[in-house]
């Protein structure tokens, strides 16, 4: 039982380790979104806490014979021997293997979804230079000029004279 709660928290502190709190602090932009940060924080640290304190700890052994000078042998023995009769139960896992395939299939769509979005930023960001580039431009730009960015456009204004149609 205790090797289990040493696992345990063995990985808590290591999991405390590696949060990046400062990191996700500056994330936040409002008030009340710091505030739940915080409380969460403190909660964090708080079991945490408990668990690197209290249940890390072996029991202390029984000291039996000091008992038995106190109490007497008798009582002492049958207590002695409910104690060792105990049999604590490990703790078997049941729900990781449950769900870890789906964490990790959700971890799989968020890999491309972050992809996706890192795509769309690089193509929106594209975009955004070409505006403030046309726009920075746009007073000494020539006609030619911007047709031979926007071809579909001359195309267009070609076939409209060509067929005499004026937009009324």
């Amino acid at each position: 039982m205790s090797g289990t709660i040493k696992k345990v928290t063995d990985v808590a502190f290591k999991a405390s380790k590696t949060i990046d709190w400062e990191g996700m602090a500056k994330l936040l932009v409002s008030d009340e979104a710091r505030k739940e940060f915080a409380t969460l924080r403190r909660a964090f640290d708080e079991v945490n806490s408990t668990l690197q304190t209290k249940f890390s700890q072996e029991p202390e052994p029984v000291d039996w014979e000091y008992y038995r000078k106190t109490i007497g042998s008798r009582l002492v023995d049958m207590y002695k021997e409910a104690y060792d009769s105990i049999e604590i139960p490990k703790y078997v896992d049941t729900v990781t293997p449950e769900y870890k395939p789906k964490f990790d299939s959700l971890l799989v769509e968020l890999k491309e979804a972050e992809g996706k979005s890192l795509k769309e930023s690089e193509r929106l960001e594209k975009e955004i230079a070409e505006v403030q580039e046309l726009k920075s431009k746009l007073s000494t730009m020539t006609a030619e000029e911007y047709f031979a960015k926007h071809p579909e456009l001359k195309k267009k204004f070609d076939d409209e004279i060509r067929n005499d149609y004026w937009g009324y």
